[in-house]
């Protein structure tokens, strides 16, 4: 499914004022960063049939330009360790010299509106960005675009960190780059390709989506609403958008806050439609050679658990196949807690969603999964805690991309054992022990066969968990976290939080 994607770089042939042919792709720009260890593609546009030259840290590969139009090239240099700053030359007829071009480690940071959310937003902003100066650390921003095909191209631009670039980045990708910096030493490249409110089936290639028999509804659902989407787009232009402007207007002249502007209907460019995010933000990368993915995001698939089971390995497969460097590493956050804090055992939604993405570490091979227990905000969603997400996820990067040897995720649920009226949890990831914040232990529920869930006494017994309720004599269930907003203090001894889990697979009870 490996596909090349070109486009006739006219803006760039203007700047030239017209004698040059040779053009880079924009992601060969200044300040760039390519990835050490790994064969480096390089790839533009140029007459047709021309010859054209790469030279980088003294390694040069040659081709021929395609006799298409377009006039497409693409050579890969050698793989190369860390180092630069050097100088990328790319001749043909004329000369192009990118400047200030280093190799290091890249990575793609993606998700919705927790990995969109920029440093600038974040806790103690002032103090981190002022500290935010390294030369080594470089920065690019892939512009918000859904697209109905796959785009060959965006307007993108690298540029290092400083105080007058990380405030509108990334600040889960700075953290993260940041301390991979301190850690490894070596440059770091972070490419945010991030869009607020989005769905993962926005971010996976139609093609896929429409393969995957469990996934199909979410492209017939789409060409469906296609067909009224004329309508629904006058609708919207000729009513709705009037009618709010005459909101704003009213509740400016009566000292009110302005109603929000209404969302557009899904369409043929809309953002949450499948593949639109894929097609806009992330083929315009291929197939820049990079580490491995960060990934934030299932707040807007809360509502469909069960097949984010599916839609989330489905996505991962579709980047590793599209980029084409096998299983890189694919990180991602376990959703926060969000909305009112229940003191009694609910059914989640939330809770449902963070499973999907425990199974998802279970059973796609060289993934890691940060948990954030810890961080959430009753009232919004947008936790600005940002500095322990993107750690952790560095954390798991390196342990799995690097080698370390280090401690990368919490108490992990391994299996139970019923000793009378009593159950207790065994765990993976708590070689060095369990530990509370120095309160009783919370957060874990019981039940026995009639499937009536209770708030449960939980102790620590060595590397397990004992668990029991006087309300239940034989308990067959245990559950932890297992609520919107989960108020849990389980810990392994290196510092980081257990996962929510459950050790039932029952269905939700029906609504009376």
């Amino acid at each position: 499914m490996m596909r090349m994607r070109w486009a006739w770089l006219t803006a760039l042939l203007a700047v030239s004022a017209g004698s040059a042919t040779v053009v880079p792709n924009p992601l060969f720009s200044d300040h760039a960063v390519l990835q050490r260890g790994k064969p480096i593609p390089v790839w533009g546009h140029a007459a047709p049939k021309e010859a054209v030259t790469v030279t980088l840290a003294g390694q040069t590969a040659s081709t021929t330009a395609c006799s298409c139009e377009e006039g497409c090239w693409m050579v890969r240099l050698p793989a190369l360790p860390a180092g630069g700053p050097y100088e990328l030359t790319i001749s043909g007829s004329n000369t192009i010299k990118v400047q200030d071009v280093l190799i290091g480690e890249v990575w793609l940071a993606s998700g919705q509106s927790n990995m969109a959310m920029t440093l600038s937003g974040c806790f103690e902003a002032e103090k981190h960005i002022a500290a935010s100066t390294d030369g080594q650390l470089r920065l690019l921003t892939v512009p918000r675009k859904s697209a109905i095909e796959p785009l060959e191209q965006a307007d993108l631009k690298w540029a290092a960190s400083d105080p007058t670039t990380t405030p509108s980045f990334s600040a889960v990708a700075y953290w993260f780059g940041a301390k991979l910096r301190r850690d490894l030493g070596v440059p770091v490249g972070l490419i945010n390709t991030s869009y607020g409110g989005t769905p993962a089936e926005a971010w996976t290639d139609y093609g896929t989506l429409f393969l995957d028999p469990k996934l199909r509804p979410l492209t017939a659902n789409f060409e469906k609403t296609l067909m009224d989407w004329p309508a629904r787009i006058k609708q919207f232009n000729d009513v709705a958008l009037p009618k709010w402007k005459d909101d704003v207007a009213a509740a400016k002249a009566a000292g009110k806050p302005a109603p929000r502007q209404p969302g557009q209907p899904m369409g043929p460019t809309h953002q949450s439609r499948p593949a639109g995010l894929f097609n806009g933000m992330v083929a315009p990368l291929l197939p820049y050679a990079v580490a491995g993915a960060i990934w934030y995001q299932g707040e807007a698939n809360a509502s469909r658990a069960a097949e984010y089971k599916t839609l989330f390995p489905t996505m991962i497969r579709n980047w590793r196949e599209e980029f084409g460097q096998g299983d890189f590493p694919f990180l991602f956050v376990q959703l926060a807690p969000y909305m009112k804090i229940v003191d009694q055992p609910q059914e989640s939604g939330w809770a449902e969603l963070r499973e999907a993405q425990l199974h998802t570490l279970r059973n796609v091979p060289n993934t890691g999964m940060a948990v954030i227990t810890d961080v959430g905000e009753e009232a919004d969603i947008h936790p600005k805690k940002k500095l322990p997400v993107g750690e952790r996820l560095a954390l798991a990067a390196l342990r799995l991309q690097y080698g370390w040897k280090n401690e990368w995720l919490g108490p992990l649920y391994r299996g139970i054992r019923i000793e009378g009226s009593a159950i207790r949890v065994e765990f993976e990831h708590a070689r060095s022990g369990l530990r509370t914040d120095g309160q009783p232990l919370t957060g874990f529920t019981i039940a026995g066969a009639d499937r009536v869930w209770h708030k449960a006494t939980a102790q620590i017994v060595g590397r397990e968990v004992c668990v029991s309720s006087p309300a239940v004599r034989e308990p067959v269930a245990v559950r932890y976290g297992w609520a919107d907003f989960p108020v849990v203090n389980l810990w392994n001894k290196a510092g980081l939080p257990a996962t929510p889990f459950r050790t039932d697979n029952w269905p939700r009870p029906k609504a009376p």
